[in-house]
């Protein structure tokens, strides 16, 4: 509706000062020709919406005006009692916060609107973890929460990977991200915008040097971009099975990395048909090798002679080897 248009804008203009009609368009889904008319239509009803033109101009409000008009309907209500992830809210520290909060929230609803809220926490849960992902330790929340919410320098040791030496970085913390039960620290460094595992962090301490944010920088959309492009530079390679149904239920935890497809068909002989993705060729042998006479490769080619290959090294190893 528009009037709820109109109210998202003064609140957007009041809570980020100036902002352009581009912005302001893509933020609120319309045409910036929408954005005009509504700017005009704010004007004359008495709100004083100013517009600067240049390359640093855009809309903003008159002075130091501000509005107390901050009703919410029933639908934003609801979204502000959908369950916040547990685990996350208890590694930040803020579980008791939040439901003090929506405690205060809910006893200050009208009462039409309380059984809506109600509803929204006990029907909507979400789960962010996996279902054979460890939890991960992140002892050093709180300390990079400090340098996020002081805007200061941050120093820490981390380990890239799995047996590799560790290395000292000083960056500029941006924000945390959760992704499944894993933390991550965007982050300032050489110029660069990078992403570090927490559970990989040591020795992190705050440094008193203000960090650098840079300008416009928005948490989700870099993280948005960062997944879309890591997946799009993931080797792909996909294998076609024909699996035995007692089994078929075990494909999605057999293997880290294997992407099952959704698409199954079944054969004459009750055996299911499927297609799954992996990074590489190897993965998908040991793949199809865990599952024994249970799982056939039907395609490509060159990997069922590989797992074939595979199979008559580990039978000639056992056929020679009696204790």
């Amino acid at each position: 509706m528009r009037a709820d248009r109109l109210l998202s804008i003064v609140l957007l203009l009041q809570t980020h000062g100036r902002m352009t009609s581009r912005t302001l368009a893509e933020r609120l889904e319309v045409s910036e020709r929408t954005i005009h008319r509504d700017m005009e239509a704010l004007s004359i009803s008495g709100i004083p919406v100013i517009a600067e033109r240049g390359s640093t101009g855009g809309w903003s409000l008159l002075g130091e005006y501000r509005t107390n008009l901050t009703g919410l309907n029933e639908a934003e209500i609801q979204s502000l009692f959908v369950t916040q992830p547990p685990k996350l809210l208890a590694d930040l520290r803020l579980k008791k916060a939040s439901e003090g909060a929506l405690l205060k929230l809910l006893a200050a609803l009208p009462v039409m609107y309380r059984q809506g809220a109600e509803q929204a926490r006990r029907r909507i849960h979400i789960d962010t973890g996996g279902w054979s992902r460890p939890e991960e330790a992140v002892p050093l929340l709180p300390v990079l929460q400090e340098a996020i919410w002081s805007e200061h320098k941050l120093r820490f040791t981390y380990q890239r990977g799995p047996g590799c030496d560790e290395v000292e970085r000083e960056v500029d913390p941006l924000g945390l991200v959760a992704k499944g039960s894993a933390w991550y620290l965007v982050a300032g460094v050489d110029g660069d915008i990078r992403s570090y595992r927490i559970s990989r962090m040591s020795n992190a301490v705050v440094i008193d040097q203000p960090c650098v944010i840079p300008t416009g920088f928005d948490l989700a959309a870099f993280w948005e971009q960062s997944t879309t492009t890591f997946n799009a530079n993931l080797p792909k390679y996909v294998a076609r099975f024909r699996v035995a149904p007692e089994v078929f239920p075990r494909l999605r935890f057999a293997g880290r990395f294997a992407r099952v497809g959704d698409k199954v068909e079944r054969d004459l002989d009750g055996w299911l048909r499927v297609s799954v993705g992996f990074d590489v060729e190897e993965m998908a042998c040991e793949y199809a090798l865990g599952f024994g006479p249970n799982l056939e490769v039907i395609e490509p080619r060159s990997l069922r002679e590989k797992v074939i290959a595979a199979a008559e090294r580990v039978v000639q190893f056992y056929g020679g080897n009696f204790y």
